[in-house]
């Protein structure tokens, strides 16, 4: 490939400026997002993404010519080479796999795409990055429509959010808002039935569910806040007959969504 660039120094501008991209305050400045391994980075591409740099050891860039033919990359795409010992301090995985990008930012803020009798994942305050993204595996296995974060919510592109998420980050719309209100009133606007997953709700058999609907989880310790479930329409529980007091956040979405789901048809 003719537009490749070589790099043999980790002293090398774009090389040091991909590595500072593991701070995510650096990343959200440049309203970027950095991601490693093969599957995460076909999965951006495949999503529409245009890589802004393509970073690779050498020994893929027969893969790296296989992605230029086959998805948009842009003419101004950095493509980057690297000796495999260079490429291991580029990234924080363990097993690095050779391949890396720079893509811009999916993240969304105060739109929610309208799809039609369509299902929503709000997440409040969910501070695990694995629970975050399990969720927003979730939203995507069940084809809701978009995942709503609010303010103190972990960030939804942080590299093990990312991870967790298998890529669905890049397949659904993650919806960025600075407060719970705001979430409910555009919600509510669009005549959105809002549904909190709450301890003290109507049994999930029993539950009516209307559609469009929005299914709300809180924090993992906490659950959702008080001002928050006082703005929902509906509080749901799941049954738990056996002796656990409680699920973790993201299984719990899991039912909930499932349940949706299979409800609306």
């Amino acid at each position: 490939m003719e537009n490749i660039r070589a790099i043999t120094s980790k002293e090398n501008p774009q090389y040091r400026f991909a590595r500072s991209l593991h701070d995510r305050r650096i990343a959200e400045r440049e309203g970027v997002v950095f991601i490693e391994g093969v599957r995460l980075c076909e999965d951006a591409l495949i999503s529409g993404l245009v890589p802004q740099m393509i970073l690779l050891s050498d020994e893929k860039i027969t893969l790296a010519a296989d992605w230029c033919g086959r998805f948009s990359v842009g003419s101004d795409t950095q493509i980057l080479s690297m000796p495999e010992a260079l490429f291991a301090r580029l990234g924080s995985t363990k097993n690095p796999q050779g391949i890396a990008m720079v893509v811009p930012s999916p993240l969304l803020h105060e739109e929610i795409p309208v799809r039609g009798n369509d299902l929503y994942l709000v997440c409040e305050e969910i501070s695990d990055p694995g629970n975050l993204g399990t969720m927003i595996r979730t939203a995507d296995a069940f084809d809701f429509s978009a995942v709503l974060i609010v303010s103190g919510t972990v960030d939804p592109f942080n590299e093990k959010t990312i991870r967790s998420s298998m890529g669905s980050c890049f397949h659904i719309p993650v919806v960025s808002y600075n407060s719970i209100e705001e979430i409910c009133f555009q919600l509510k606007k669009m005549n959105v039935q809002l549904v909190a997953s709450h301890l003290n709700g109507e049994h999930l058999s029993e539950a009516e569910f209307i559609y469009p609907s929005a299914l709300f989880v809180g924090n993992e310790a906490r659950g959702l806040s008080d001002h928050c479930t006082s703005l929902c329409d509906l509080r749901v529980k799941i049954p738990m007959p056996g002796k656990a007091e409680s699920l973790n956040a993201s299984s719990a979405a899991s039912i909930l969504a499932y349940e949706m789901f299979i409800s609306r048809k």
